[in-house]
């Protein structure tokens, strides 16, 4: 999930170089969910809803349906959202404590706090 962004798999730090705490690759995977205007719109659009299926998100968008498809994919990925198969409809919603998890990483990372 993060490691497009390096931060999995990154080896033992040498040399007393400071180590990403340990909330740091969650902190990062959740913020790269949200690294795209559409993506938070998206996100926006679900928290009023509650849920939706993708053809609803697609019709409330200024994009191509494949495009959608991709920010549905990432913030999945990135674990902002869930989707579940409902016949040949797929149904999103947030993931519940997704928010409140990114609250207390970015309240950590204020505070200097290593979770």
């Amino acid at each position: 999930m993060v490691d497009r962004i390096g931060l999995l798999k990154r080896p033992a730090s040498p040399r007393g170089r400071r180590v990403p705490a340990k909330g740091d690759d969650d902190l990062a995977g959740l913020a790269w969910g949200l690294a795209h205007p559409a993506r938070a719109a998206i996100l926006r659009l679900l928290l009023e809803r509650g849920e939706c299926v993708c053809g609803a998100i697609v019709d409330s968008m200024p994009l191509a349906q494949a495009t959608v498809s991709q920010h549905l994919k990432v913030l999945k990925e990135t674990g902002w959202i869930e989707g579940e198969i409902d016949g040949p409809r797929v149904c999103y919603c947030p993931t519940a404590g997704a928010m409140t998890r990114f609250k207390q990483l970015l309240q950590s990372l204020e505070s200097g706090e290593r979770r």
